[in-house]
């Protein structure tokens, strides 16, 4: 039944969406020219479509419009800059060198500008080798700008038809990420999870959850009908978003030291019934993400209100037959109940008015979106060495033009240097890691692919059958194109082999040809990563740690104020929040692409991972803390704990100060002053008290695991520190 759903899924979800929007854009010209005798003519207006095609990635309507336009400007520009100089391979080396570095530097603008700068040259290695008259490059001209438009019509279509379709099928998406976050989660409770192998798929996981609430957010909030919308299905998706997001960060507070919570009870066989109901939580989770995919109205499978009382039970037996303190297990069930009561607002706001429930930080939603404008300041201040997509680009240039040069003179064969510099450049990425994981990837897919084309060939001889075979790959393909590259590749060979299939050229031969130019083509990428301009994760370390004590740090201020009675801007506190997800996701790849690296690059990677699980308890803690004080409207904040925040800030806030390369943020631990009640017998003041102290043991490991990560002499620091608490 769940394999079941997860199919219905995919075909529900955005990827096989894209998948049939390019299949439709692509094939449906040439299908229709094939049957006008005009098959040439289909395949240079598919080519337009597809380039196109590859450049609407998801995003605001404006934006999917503005990257469309601008790629079709890009392509022809290039173009005719192609035929202009390929007569002469000196100066279409040069010209390429030129174009590989100038178009791989749009990356600096953002993903969407990445993607029109590769598609620009790859319509210079399409044309690269090509002659063509006057009439010829008109015509190619007119009917790549036809492939083009028709595409344009087949998205606007699609958006136009359901507005919001996309975005449904994104917060969908987020919703399933979040729900495997906290399935991981819940492996803390059982015994046989390995602690630290969980910690690390824990990181990845909230990777991915960041890049789908950031998704999320450039669709809904990039548009101002999105959020001022009175229809119930616009309502609807930004209060889910809203909710999934606060979830989320409840399922962080749920942390608590889970080897002693382990150890404590796990002879009792409590913990087995807090993981059964934290996964029966997932499963609600996954349930509601499909009913939204489906376009379904979301009704709940589960009532968790018995299952919590059952934990209630079940702690309450402890309390008479052991000698434990239950607070933690308390804590938890509270949390347990949070989040039920947030997949229960969920569901509800399908039923309600969505349009008459205002929120504070839905109102403000513009401050949450980075802006990426097409900044040329930006572009200049990243021609530096210093500039990963800087170092890219050169070392894109290097390797195309070297490559289109060598080629040249050992005289490979016009089809096969294309398919070395297609890969060259579909493979070659800004950092090692990625280079090296695309790689086998590519070459993997298209030997499988390879072989599953060519026994097609042998086997089906029927040209209908091919055709609809043909159609079937490029589908699937496309649709797989943004989720799992290797399977993309295994897809489209295929289709690429029974397309030059019905031109008469001999297919074993081109899949022979084909896999040997994708080695040479991935081997070149591959070394080139490794000597020229190497872009390596350590050099970025120092960098990324100090952003993400700073987002810690200015996520505490927040907590800070709740000490000092202030009022709270839910907006402000949100934003917060935001950073600090931002600057642990981005920490987080950085220890991911890392552990690519080869072994002599990858000395302090214990350290570094030591580093980042630190940072997620650290805010796992301060998150918990917020929560728990925001929910206690009768508890009274005493001088003790008050000298315990006050401390854990100074320590973050002196740690901060050690990047003398860096500004460090205004030292608001000046404002603690004043004199509380003293007061603590209360129990969640007690909670309270251990869940400082533990911040406060984490902010004093942290300096350590610091500098062991960025291999940095931490006597300064230790001095500093002596000096200041006398």
């Amino acid at each position: 039944m769940k394999q079941s759903k997860e199919i219905k899924s995919f075909f529900y979800g955005q990827y096989f969406a894209e998948g049939l929007r390019i299949t439709i854009g692509s094939i449906i010209p040439v299908l229709v020219c094939a049957l006008l005798d005009h098959l040439f003519v289909g395949t240079l207006i598919s080519l337009g479509a597809l380039l196109v095609g590859l450049s609407d990635t998801p995003g605001p309507p404006h934006h999917r419009r503005t990257g469309m336009l601008a790629c079709l400007g890009v392509c022809l520009f290039t173009f005719l800059l192609t035929i202009s100089v390929n007569t002469s391979f000196i100066l279409m080396g040069v010209v390429l060198a030129l174009i590989s570095f100038s178009y791989s530097m749009f990356g600096v603008f953002n993903a969407r500008a990445a993607t029109v700068g590769a598609m620009g040259i790859l319509m210079m290695l399409i044309h690269i080798e090509g002659a063509y008259t006057l009439k010829e490059e008109l015509q190619f001209i007119l009917f790549f700008i036809i492939g083009a438009v028709w595409y344009m019509i087949v998205s606007y279509s699609f958006s136009s038809i359901q507005p919001y379709r996309l975005a449904q099928q994104e917060l969908a998406e987020s919703i399933r990420h979040v729900a495997e976050f906290l399935r991981l989660r819940a492996n803390f409770y059982n015994v046989k999870t390995d602690y630290n192998q969980n910690y690390l798929k824990i990181i990845e996981k909230q990777i991915e959850v960041h890049k789908h609430q950031e998704n999320v957010r450039e669709l809904l909030f990039r548009s101002k009908r999105s959020i001022k919308d009175t229809t119930k299905l616009g309502r609807l998706l930004i209060l889910v978003f809203n909710d999934i997001v606060d979830l989320f960060e409840q399922t962080m507070t749920t942390y608590y030291d889970y080897d002693a919570i382990r150890k404590m009870f796990n002879d009792t066989g409590v913990l087995h019934h807090f993981r059964y109901v934290v996964v029966k939580l997932t499963h609600e989770l996954d349930h509601f993400a499909y009913q939204l995919n489906a376009n379904q109205m979301p009704r709940p499978m589960h009532d968790f209100s018995k299952d919590i009382e059952h934990l209630r039970f079940k702690v309450e037996q402890i309390d008479k037959n052991y000698d434990r303190n239950t607070i933690p297990l308390k804590k938890v069930i509270v949390n347990i109940r949070k989040i039920a009561a947030l997949i229960e607002n969920m569901y509800n706001y399908s039923q309600i008015n969505a349009s008459s429930v205002v929120k504070e930080e839905i109102d403000d939603a513009s401050k949450f979106i980075q802006t990426s404008h097409i900044d040329w300041k930006s572009f200049k201040s990243n021609l530096s060495k210093d500039s990963s997509i800087y170092r890219h680009a050169v070392r894109m240039a290097i390797v195309m033009t070297v490559s289109y040069f060598g080629m040249h003179f050992l005289n490979f064969s016009d089809k096969g240097s294309f398919w070395v510099l297609l890969t060259i450049l579909v493979i070659l990425k800004p950092g090692f890691g990625l280079t090296k994981e695309r790689n086998v990837q590519r070459l993997m897919g298209t030997v499988i692919g390879g072989i599953v084309g060519a026994l097609i060939l042998v086997t089906i001889h029927n040209q209908i059958v091919l055709f609809i075979l043909l159609i079937f790959f490029f589908l699937i393909a496309y649709s797989l194109f943004r989720i799992n590259y290797i399977l993309f590749v295994v897809f489209l060979t295929p289709y690429v082999l029974i397309m030059i299939s019905f031109t008469g050229v001999n297919t074993f031969e081109m899949a022979k040809e084909r896999i040997f130019d994708t080695f040479i083509g991935g081997m070149v990428a591959f070394i080139s990563s490794y000597i020229i301009f190497p872009n390596w994760e350590s050099t970025k370390i120092k960098e990324t740690i100090y952003k993400l004590l700073v987002a810690n740090f200015v996520y505490l201020e927040q907590v800070a104020k709740m000490f000092r009675d202030e009022p709270i801007n839910i907006t402000e506190y949100k934003l917060a929040r935001k950073e600090l997800y931002i600057a642990s996701a981005n920490m987080g790849s950085t220890l991911q692409r890392m552990l690519t690296e080869p072994k002599w690059r990858q000395k302090n990677t214990k350290d570094v991972n030591r580093f980042v699980v630190l940072n997620h308890i650290f805010f796992s803690y301060s998150a918990s803390l917020f929560t728990e004080i925001d929910k206690s409207s009768n508890l009274h904040i005493s001088n003790n704990q008050y000298d315990l925040l006050k401390r854990t800030t100074f320590n973050l806030y002196r740690l901060i100060q050690q990047f003398d390369e860096y500004e460090a943020p205004a030292d608001w631990t000046a404002n603690f002053q004043g004199s509380l009640v003293e007061d603590e017998n209360h129990e969640d003041s007690k909670l309270i008290t251990e869940q400082l102290q533990f911040l406060l043991k984490i902010s004093n490991d942290l300096p350590a695991a610091t500098y062991d990560a960025i291999k940095r002499d931490a006597i300064k620091y230790d001095k500093e520190m002596e000096a200041a608490h006398g």
